[in-house]
């Protein structure tokens, strides 16, 4: 799993039968100092929102168990809105 930042929305108006009716969500991962360390592409599953500090499974195996298939093209799926973050005695990342 990963912590990230909701960015933006992504839109396709050609894709996967499975993406039809799907959120998908850009999302900036985060390292644990908040700092962003890349992205990802995630099918939003708990109505998060810009701005949104998330938790995104990002294992294509179990991303799919959230759907209940075996197959498909789903990779990163946003499983939690993060409240907090803490790293002993560091700042969390939700602090900035």
């Amino acid at each position: 799993m990963k912590v990230g930042k909701v960015a933006g929305s992504v839109v396709s108006t050609v894709n996967h039968p499975f993406f039809d009716g799907q959120r998908l969500l850009l999302c900036h991962l985060l390292d644990p100092e908040g700092e962003t360390t890349g992205y990802t592409i995630a099918v939003d599953r708990v109505d998060a929102g810009v701005g949104d500090t998330v938790l995104i499974l990002d294992e294509g195996s179990s991303a799919r168990q959230f759907f209940g298939i075996d197959t498909g093209p789903v990779r990163a799926v946003i499983a939690g809105i993060v409240d907090d973050v803490e790293f002993g005695s560091s700042p969390s990342i939700n602090d900035g």
